[in-house]
């Protein structure tokens, strides 16, 4: 079975300017996009939101949602976690006006005098406070806690599998992460640690040091093509380029996925 494959861009822009936005990639053939609520949900209104969501659907268009750089959900001060549950819920209810499929996010950030078995469960326990929170509400868009680039921030493979296993929570791959942080993309090891049958991921091409991510940079054909190689074709995948040329980038990536 050959699920689809989405590709789309990191950013949507301004409110006013988003139907345009959308319109001017469905020209291009791309079929996601995540909008970029770096410093808060940006869109207000949810008749805006609601315009929003019908002209993607319309067009085809899957919609996600990246949370805030800024949380931490294993931060040491209760009020800073209490604080990023409900920067992450703002965001969910923006993004259930908008029919968004995912909420992704960075889970947080490793503590000093804390081991990382102490980090997951005070991770998994905030993650299961947002769950119940969007049952609560009768939300269906999930969340995404993200694989992580930097060797002292939280989100391994394993971590984000786990979360996933133990919270049935959703996930975000992020392949440029993952080469980062372990200098290599065990491919097997991915196909193995996220059996879902839906993946949300991320790529681009990525500069990175002995202590992982530096920053993202274009995406090359040739890593392009090494990602497409090794994906399964039983899953129906979305993948959001976050290269300083995201647009052109993801255009890129779909065109090479045509060919295979």
């Amino acid at each position: 079975m050959n699920k689809e494959v989405l590709f789309g861009p990191a950013g949507l822009g301004p409110t006013k300017s988003a139907i345009a936005t959308l319109e001017a990639f469905h020209a291009q053939g791309l079929r996601a996009c995540e909008l970029a609520f770096t410093h808060g949900a940006y869109i207000k209104s949810e008749t805006d939101a609601r315009t929003i969501q019908k002209r993607a659907a319309e067009l085809g268009i899957e919609l996600s949602i990246h949370a805030p750089y800024y949380v931490n959900l294993n931060s040491d001060d209760p009020v800073k976690r209490a604080a990023t549950k409900q920067r992450i819920l703002e965001c969910c209810k923006v993004g259930e006006w908008l029919g968004a499929k995912v909420v992704v996010f960075h889970p947080g950030y490793y503590r000093e005098g804390v081991d990382r078995i102490q980090a997951y469960t005070v991770v998994k326990e905030g993650i299961i406070d947002i769950m119940k929170e969007l049952k609560k509400n009768k939300w269906v868009i999930q969340i995404a806690p993200e694989t992580m680039g930097k060797i002292n921030v939280f989100g391994s493979i394993d971590e984000i599998s786990r979360l996933a296993q133990e919270t049935g929570c959703a996930v975000c791959i992020d392949f440029a992460h993952i080469l980062a942080r372990d200098k290599k993309v065990d491919y097997a090891l991915i196909l193995k640690a996220f059996p879902q049958e839906e993946w949300h991921v991320h790529f681009s091409g990525i500069v990175y040091g002995e202590k992982g991510e530096k920053h993202h940079i274009k995406t090359g054909v040739k890593e392009w093509k090494a990602l497409l190689a090794h994906l399964p074709r039983d899953k129906k995948i979305r993948i959001i380029n976050e290269s300083p040329d995201m647009v052109a980038d993801a255009v890129v990536g779909m065109k090479l996925w045509g060919k295979l």
